[in-house]
């Protein structure tokens, strides 16, 4: 398969549409290089570029899951076009560094950090950006930062702001805030240190994930973009991640 590498989730139509991909590229050959194939969903493809962060490659979705905003549809008579002509995105992740009461843990994340409320009780949390507040006391379940990749994810879900790829900014939206209860969040720079304390950690603990990796009993959590990664994401010319974010911010949805 010359330099190509195909990863793919263990369900039956991952392990089928690879199967046809395997006929495929042993017919015809890919002019590009250094080029992995990832068969799932979303939460399979986050978990593919966090494994191989390191290597600089593009990562080429194809969904068998049921959304896949960050997949391609798979077309077995356009698979090879489609590979040629895709075209590259590069997204940057989220550094989550957590202090605990022993340790500080740092993980990425690709769509979000959640800021989660651990116990029946609402978390009590100071947010700051680069040493300046943003909110001295927020009442709430908990908090999202998310990138503009992940603005569609978790974040549209607590009504967070829709971000464009190039907009250079990361929002930051409370989850069921109860106090300001009006508070509607802050868009900030993607330049910006985002510092989220804990007002009460021993009665009010709460949980940190970066996209799905979770520390507990976190007492302070810093988020800021982590320009030295880079991830080169490939999509086919009519579904690209861009496209796909403009398509989110035009839907109206029916109950």
């Amino acid at each position: 398969m010359n330099k190509q590498l195909i990863i793919s989730d263990t369900n039956s139509k991952s392990l089928k549409i690879k199967k046809q991909i395997f006929k495929l590229l042993n017919k015809e050959k890919i002019k590009r290089t250094n080029l992995i194939i990832v068969i799932g969903g979303d939460g399979f493809m986050l978990q593919t570029l966090k494994r191989n962060k390191k290597l600089k490659k593009s990562f080429y979705g194809i969904n068998s899951g049921d959304y896949g905003f960050l997949m391609n549809k798979f077309s077995k008579k356009f698979l090879i076009k489609n590979l040629t002509k895709a075209k590259t995105v590069n997204i940057s992740p989220l550094e989550m560094s957590v202090t605990t009461k022993n340790r500080i843990r740092k993980y990425i994340a690709i769509n979000e950090v959640s800021i989660l409320r651990q116990s029946r009780q609402a978390a009590n949390l100071s947010i700051q950006s680069n040493k300046k507040n943003i909110i001295k006391k927020l009442v709430s379940d908990g908090v999202l930062v998310s990138t503009p990749a992940g603005s569609t994810a978790y974040n549209l879900s607590v009504h967070g702001p829709i971000l464009n790829l190039n907009s250079k900014k990361i929002s930051i939206a409370p989850i069921s805030a109860f106090r300001p209860r009006r508070w509607a969040g802050k868009i900030v720079s993607e330049k910006s240190k985002v510092t989220i304390t804990n007002l009460n950690p021993k009665k009010r603990p709460i949980s940190a994930v970066a996209d799905n990796i979770e520390v507990r009993n976190a007492k302070r959590i810093i988020v800021k973009v982590q320009n030295k990664i880079k991830f080169s994401l490939l999509y086919d010319k009519n579904t690209s991640l861009q496209k796909k974010i403009k398509l989110e911010q035009l839907r109206k949805e029916t109950i």
